[in-house]
């Protein structure tokens, strides 16, 4: 909280107003949920925090940290106004204020006009300390890496002809949990056509031998750091030219692995991936950006994008994850979770990144 305190300050704000999301739970752990009732942290760039907070809601701030850190909390009940309790933490006066961006309408409507200032958004503010990942959140993105590798060292059993893709990603489910997630973000199971499809969920369409078959799966591990891998899967050994296009998205999404380093762009890594994929004249069937930032949302910043100038630095967190995909036939993909080390990468994922063949029978 006192860094992005300073961080306001440093940008001129008069301070910050966190409405629950994962903002607030980055900041001080809460869970808290949004409702027609407002609840807000509010970070003055220079004096104490306070939460604003129904009174039918204080119970829910046992489960976070403010009972320790000790913020202020003002409570209200109906019939009072929220919106000016916030004008009051933030010290009166004139001000300019940056709200989180999982802020509903609901609420930014009738602030702004307490305030007499439309807020900006604060993710400019919190955007780098979220994104460099410190030594323990460093450790729970390891132990959600490694919880999802035991998951897909699973998988091959649950790939059996004739069942269905939500026969399988039922299974996936009960193992993402038995594994240790509290729970189950997405599971993709996209067979034969169906893996062309980057965003494809699971349906009815049963396993065929010789379907390539992309599963990407992930879920939060407490205390609530996400895991996201994908491997490719044939039942059977795969056709020549299907073996030949995926060596080539092995390489490429090594190349990207390999080309993560401290001050090396995010569009570089980007181009990685992108350039040993064109080479081969594949580089249409790359319809995505490379990667994504992971921490307690499965996507948040820095994207791995053409475009993003952004440096890399030591301890931000994100995935590598180029694909091919050829509609109407069958798609791949490989992604790992990395986070950005003095003279490198550290990758979270360690399962092979082969195309795992599924013997069938």
């Amino acid at each position: 909280m006192a860094d992005a305190a300073r961080a306001a300050a440093a940008a001129g704000l008069t301070g910050l107003v966190i409405t629950p999301g994962y903002d607030l739970r980055y900041l001080v752990g809460s869970r808290a949920q949004t409702f027609e009732r407002l609840t807000a942290l509010v970070l003055p760039a220079s004096g104490d925090p306070t939460i604003v907070v129904p009174r039918l809601e204080l119970a829910s701030l046992q489960e976070s940290a403010v009972p320790e850190l000790g913020v202020t909390v003002r409570d209200w009940v109906d019939g009072e106004d929220p919106y000016s309790l916030v004008a009051q933490a933030l010290g009166g006066g004139p001000v300019s204020v940056a709200v989180t961006d999982a802020m509903p309408a609901l609420h930014l409507l009738p602030l702004a006009d307490v305030l007499g200032v439309v807020p900006v958004l604060a993710t400019e503010v919190l955007r780098t300390m979220r994104m460099v990942k410190d030594p323990a959140e460093v450790d729970a993105l390891r132990k959600a890496g490694a919880a999802i590798d035991r998951v897909h060292a699973r998988v091959p059993e649950f790939l059996v002809p004739g069942r269905t893709e939500a026969d399988v990603a039922a299974d996936i489910a009960e193992a993402i949990v038995a594994e240790g997630h509290s729970e189950v973000a997405f599971i993709i199971v996209g067979s034969g056509p169906h893996g062309a499809d980057p965003h494809h969920e699971c349906s009815d369409r049963e396993l065929r031998a010789g379907d390539i078959v992309v599963v990407d799966i992930g879920g939060p591990y407490e205390p609530g750091y996400n895991s996201d891998s994908t491997r490719t899967y044939s039942l059977g050994e795969p056709d020549p030219e299907v073996a030949r296009r995926y060596a080539v998205l092995q390489r490429a999404q090594r190349a990207a692995v390999d080309a993560v380093r401290p001050g090396v762009t995010a569009e570089q890594i980007d181009a990685a991936a992108r350039d040993v994929l064109a080479a081969e004249g594949l580089a249409e069937a790359f319809v995505h950006r490379t990667g994504h930032g992971i921490g307690l949302s499965v996507h948040e910043e820095p994207y791995i994008v053409a475009g993003n100038s952004l440096p890399l630095q030591e301890g931000m967190a994100f995935s590598v994850e180029p694909g091919v995909y050829f509609p109407g036939q069958w798609g791949a993909r490989i992604e790992d979770i990395v986070i950005v080390t003095a003279d490198g990468a550290l990758s979270v994922n360690n399962r092979p990144h082969e195309l795992v063949v599924v013997p069938v029978s």
